[in-house]
């Protein structure tokens, strides 16, 4: 591990681009940490300790919204934007033929982008609207113009974000998007690490052992499925030009157990999310029926056993859905029959496409099942123990151990190519 990181800070253009996201990341704690003026920030810190859900959107939007800082959003509208926009690639045939062509694809990610402002808007009127009913006193009297100033601000707040997330890809070193995240991720271990030993106890000591135990084998999990695959073997025709034979190798077609990543996660706490925040709306109404049943939805969003059950079904099945929206069994069967290749006892085309579609829909059963019992792992520990640890929430591990897996890979792939280069 020391002589390749000795080998990276040799490469200078290597080093710039890790220091180029490094100055990244740093703007962009600095930003989560400038509030908007007017808010109780205490308060707020209260209510994000008391509520699941929101807890989980303060992760993904990299511990900003606690704050109620000027990127409180993070890049939550953009990933909503782009995941609109392959959901309509599957429905649209316009759009799916855009996303097999580079100016196409470029097209479609100014699209993304320009949805992404609405959308940062319209969630920002959500979320200042849910604080002020909260009963917590976070914002006090502000007028309209004061809304407005916050919502263009929010808005504002998340363009910048999604620029210093494409610039960081660019760098090709990670993903700009889940870097925000595993930043905002990584910053909240100091104070969770600080709280643990400010309040321990002898008598808590075997607890604090189970949960480091359960959080090695939670990362020593994550990475099995992240990294396992089932290798389906491809055989390709030999083929005879001439007086040359061409093709007639063997190789593999990599099926991954866990190919929609995070996704499955972000999807399913967009909508377990939609049902608290629009009640919220309406438990002041005028009509008896209509603030009683919306007070019921909060209330059963926030029973513990409800909420988990529906959060790990949802993972569960939007696994699946996802895997769907990526995987083309019926375009890679007929990429493999374009190039002459088959798998070995199985006929080209139709039987191919079926052959891929059950092997994947049986193997991605154990990856959908590990997430969802990821997502669920704090409520289980909360169960358990009575307390709830940052260190071993099951989402937050699963984005920090799949971001460090790709920056590891694309870095290696970075040393990979400047060693061709200098033969």
């Amino acid at each position: 591990m020391w002589q390749k990181l000795k080998q990276i800070w040799k490469i200078k253009d290597l080093r710039n681009r890790i220091l180029f996201v490094l100055a990244m990341l740093v703007i962009f704690r600095l930003a989560a940490h400038i509030p908007i003026p007017g808010v109780n920030t205490e308060a707020l810190k209260e209510l994000f300790a008391s509520n699941q859900i929101l807890g989980l959107i303060n992760i993904f939007s990299g511990g900003s919204m606690q704050n109620f800082s000027i990127v409180m959003m993070g890049i939550a509208p953009y990933i909503t934007s782009s995941i609109i926009f392959q959901l309509l690639g599957m429905i649209v045939p316009k759009l799916e033929e855009m996303q097999k062509e580079e100016s196409g694809r470029q097209k479609i990610n100014m699209w993304t982008r320009w949805a992404t402002v609405p959308l940062a808007a319209l969630q920002a009127y959500g979320m200042i609207t849910l604080l002020r009913s909260s009963g917590y006193q976070i914002l006090g009297d502000i007028t309209g113009f004061d809304f407005f100033t916050m919502i263009v601000t929010i808005t504002a707040g998340t363009m910048f974000l999604m620029w210093i997330g494409e610039l960081i890809t660019e760098k090709q070193v990670g993903n700009g998007i889940s870097l925000l995240i595993f930043a905002g991720i990584i910053a909240a271990l100091p104070t969770a690490l600080q709280q643990i030993l400010i309040n321990f106890d002898q008598s808590q000591m075997f607890m604090l052992i189970g949960f480091i135990v359960i959080a090695i084998i939670t990362v020593v999990g994550v990475v099995i499925i992240n990294e396992g695959q089932r290798n389906v073997p491809v055989q390709y025709a030999r083929q005879i030009r001439g007086n040359r034979a061409y093709g007639g190798t063997s190789t593999h077609l990599p099926l991954r157990v866990n190919m929609a990543g995070v996704i499955p996660i972000i999807f399913a706490i967009s909508v377990i999310l939609f049902p608290s925040m629009i009640a919220q709306f309406f438990v002041s109404a005028q009509t008896p029926w209509i603030a009683n049943f919306a007070q019921w939805t909060i209330d059963i969003f926030n029973n513990q056993l409800f909420y988990g059950i529906s959060y790990f079904l949802l993972v569960f099945g939007f696994t699946y859905f996802y895997t769907e929206v990526i995987f083309h069994p019926q375009q890679i069967a007929e990429n493999l029959q374009r190039q002459g290749g088959f798998i070995p006892g199985i006929r080209p085309g139709k039987q191919t496409s079926e052959y891929l579609a059950q092997t994947t829909h049986k193997i991605i059963f154990v990856g959908a099942l590990f997430l969802g019992l990821i997502a669920i792992l704090p409520l289980v520990m909360r169960y358990f123990t009575g307390v709830q640890s940052l260190a071993i929430g099951g989402t937050s591990l699963l984005i920090v151990v799949a971001v460090v897996i790709e920056i590891v890979k694309q870095v290696e792939s970075q040393l990979t190519m400047r060693e061709y280069d200098g033969f």
